[in-house]
Parts: structure tokens; sequence; C-alpha cells
């Protein structure tokens, strides 16, 4: 059973993790093993849970303990819960509560990405996504789309970095993903070298004036296929673009040049999505 606190000093140690540390010494880089990531509404919160994610601590509203957190708290055992009014809390979090509910949890260890991949046959990769509502969107779409998993680079922003999480609906939960190396001398050698040891062929999404069309039939025939996304504004670099076996374009009406990377992922997902044996 869940310990009920009624939160009366904002400066209790106890609600650092909600509101006073920052993403970095929440990640806890140099200790993995103690990082720490936060959940925000009852779906997220619940898709995490299923996930198998370990709940350290819980902050809502008071009402939210009998309401919509009620089937959460019975899945937490004996983590505390932190409580007190809307406005109150406000003035800890500088916002209104998502839904009235946030979770502290330990972050997950992550697979290594030849343990991910192993018989997926549809793959996202992700280059210098730095803007957290794109990654969490891409994942969103990764899982609406039929992707088996993601890799993200190492100059990505961290795909359970808060707004992440909620802009994803906790679907980071449910997509498989890993870093596709440790530091970014491995990308993108030689991170590519290992996509096509474990038979991917690569596909870089990206404008040039002899890419493939995305509905070229070669790419719905590839029965592996990893489908490269980078970063905003700049895209994938020119060495990651050379070292793909494809270069692949959108077609664009109106004189529009390209769409953002979340809308280009989600058509790119379903367009080169794994067709039924």
């Amino acid at each position: 059973m869940s310990d009920i606190i009624e939160v009366k000093d904002l400066a209790v140690p106890e609600l650092d993790v909600f509101a006073r540390l920052t993403e970095a010494q929440l990640r806890s880089r140099l200790e993995p093993e103690k990082g720490i990531f936060i959940a925000e509404s009852p779906k997220v919160i619940q898709r995490a849970l299923d996930a198998g994610c370990e709940p350290i601590s819980l902050l809502m509203e008071r009402r939210q303990i009998e309401g919509q957190a009620s089937g959460i708290l019975a899945r937490c055992g004996s983590a505390p819960v932190y409580t007190a009014s809307r406005e109150l809390l406000a003035g800890l979090t500088g916002y209104q509560l998502t839904r009235g509910v946030l979770c502290a949890m330990r972050r997950p260890r992550l697979p290594q990405a030849e343990q991910l991949c192993a018989g997926a046959r549809r793959i996202a990769v992700l280059e210098g996504i730095v803007d957290s509502t794109n990654l969490g969107a891409i994942f969103r779409s990764a899982a609406a789309l039929g992707v088996d998993a993601v890799l993200t680079t190492p100059s990505c922003c961290d795909p359970l970095c808060r707004r992440a999480v909620r802009v994803s609906m906790g679907t980071v939960f449910q997509v498989p993903w890993a870093w596709l190396g440790a530091d970014p001398s491995e990308w993108p050698q030689p991170g590519l070298e290992r996509l096509q040891k474990l038979g991917f062929k690569t596909a870089a999404m990206a404008l040039s004036d002899t890419a493939l069309s995305i509905e070229d039939p070669r790419l719905m025939k590839e029965e592996k296929l990893a489908i490269l996304l980078g970063t905003e504004g700049d895209g994938l670099a020119p060495r990651t673009i050379a070292g793909c076996d494809y270069t692949v374009r959108i077609p664009m009406a109106h004189n529009v040049d390209s769409l953002n990377v979340a809308a280009a992922s989600a058509v790119a997902f379903w367009q080169l999505r794994a067709k039924s044996e």
C-alpha cells in the first residue's frame, strides 16, 4: 500500500526529482543503473508500468488519489505518493500538472542494437534529432505504423526526457529502442556497418535530385530495411547519406521542399512498411 504524504513544504529534498533536478541529473550518464525518468498522466504511467518500469515515487493532486490515479496506485506497491492542492503543486513544478499525476521511475536497462534488431524487418534510425517534441512524435508514428524498433545515434536527445515521453503518449515504452553507439565517434561508422551485418539495407531520407522516390518498388521489396532520419533543418550528414544503400525522398507539390522530420517519419513508416507474407 502506498504511503500518502501531504506536501506542506515545497523545499523537501524528496520533491527535487519532480522539479529541481535537470534532465542530465536525472539521466545519470555515469551511473545509468541509478538513472530516473518522469512519466506524466495516467495513460503514460500505465504504459510504463506495462513495460516493466519500476516506480520510485508519485506526485499528484489530492483528487487523483481516488480518481484517475487509483488504478496506478494499486500497481505501485509501497512507492510513496506526495500530494497537495493543484495550486500548491503548480508552484512547485512551475506549471499545471498534466492530468494531475507525475511518476518518477527507474530507467530500464536497454538492450544492444544487435539484440534489439533480431527478427526485425523495419527499423528507424534517428540521427541528431534534438527536439524532444519531434522525437516523441516519431516514436508515436513508429508505434502506430508498425516499425519494429528505433535506434538513436549518440547525438539525439534522450527518448526518456520528460517532453519526449509525454509527446509520445507513452509509446516510447511500447516500441523497443536502443542507442546505436555510446559516443559520436561511433556514427556513422561503425554504426552503419553494424546495420549491414544485421542484414539491413539502409535508406537515407534526404533531399537529392538523384534520390529514389519513396514509392520506388525496389524499396518495397527489401526484406530488411533501416529508415534513416536526420536532424531538424540540416537533415542527415553527407557522410551518412554516402554510406547508405539508398537515398530516398518524398515527392512534394506546390514547391514545398520538405516536411518536418516528424511528419516525414510518418509518411516513410507507412509507405515503406513491411508487407505481409
